[in-house]
């Protein structure tokens, strides 16, 4: 399920093989970050200082307001976050434009965030747990299918980050669908009723409440929160078996992976920067392959 790349190695690719992987679900790992990072001094300053004056979990720059949300307002620390997660999310659209171009055709850029707070024993409810295996579902309101993209560094001075998973949504939906209440062909695409519910929610956006687009929905979202839910939910399922693998991620190696498809969990690690965004289903090279599809025709590709 992981495929290395170096920097040599990134050389080599061919126009399409890490996109091309990407929609199988694969995790593409880079043993150090592909592009230059953030000053020795600035992560440092986060690691030590950000668990201090956190407001939520994550720190997230918010490139369509240019603002950084989640630190306490005012004083250095926040021009740091600001100045440090802005660049970052520079580099790492930069970085994605190069490497996988057709997929960035018309893509959202979201947020660019920085996660200071250890994976592991975090006591949260099932459905908030990164630390069970889970896809995700939704990100900024309604994805009407579109895919999930997300990268991720380890900034952390000396851990390994550490994964779990146990395959692919197109591994998964043969065992766990029916189960889930996901099986059968689906209406995925949103009715008249909701393309109007969504128009509303969009200009309410422009007109500044930009709160307004998470409460989008539509029955694509709804059935891949259904399936998160139930994996959270379901012992069974988060039991080590045959299935379950672990994957490390040492300090200053960067990965990303399509996180509507590869099954995850975060078991543990702290100081993570993770990027995320919305990629256009239509730009896609293997469309079968993507959940919005599996659900539509009721089988995996």
């Amino acid at each position: 399920m992981i495929r290395d790349y170096t920097a040599a190695a990134l050389l080599q690719t061919g126009p399409f093989e890490i996109g091309d992987a990407l929609e199988r679900g694969s995790v593409i790992r880079f043993p150090q970050c592909p592009f230059p990072l953030a000053a020795a001094a600035d992560i440092a300053l986060l690691r030590d200082e950000l668990p201090k004056q956190l407001n939520t979990k994550n720190v997230s720059y918010h490139p369509e307001s240019d603002q950084v949300h989640g630190i306490r307002a005012g004083g250095p620390l926040r021009d740091v976050a600001y100045r440090l997660l802005k660049a970052h999310s520079a580099s790492v659209e930069a970085f994605l434009r190069r490497t996988i171009p057709h997929l960035t055709k018309d893509w959202t850029v979201g947020t660019s965030s920085f996660r200071p707070i250890q994976e592991k024993g975090r006591n949260l409810k099932p459905h908030a747990s990164n630390e069970l295996i889970h896809i995700d579902a939704g990100a900024y309101g309604a994805t009407n299918g579109d895919r999930i993209l997300r990268f991720f560094v380890n900034v952390s001075a000396a851990e390994d980050r550490v994964w779990a998973t146990k395959g692919t949504f197109a591994e998964l939906y043969p065992k766990y669908a029916a189960a889930a209440g996901i099986d059968g062909r689906r209406k995925v695409d949103k009715g008249a009723v909701g393309q109007v519910r969504t128009a509303v929610l969009r200009s309410l956006v422009k007109a500044g409440v930009k709160e307004a687009m998470v409460a989008d929905s539509s029955p694509y979202d709804r059935l891949m929160r259904r399936f998160h839910n139930f994996m959270k939910d379901t012992p069974s399922f988060q039991a080590r078996d045959a299935d379950y693998r672990e994957m490390r991620f040492a300090p200053g190696a960067a990965w990303m992976v399509f996180t509507d498809t590869a099954s995850h969990a975060s078991v543990s690690g702290q100081h993570a920067l993770v990027n995320t965004f919305i990629v256009r289903l239509a730009q896609c090279r293997l469309p079968d392959s993507a959940p919005f599809n599996i659900l539509r025709n009721g089988r995996a590709a």
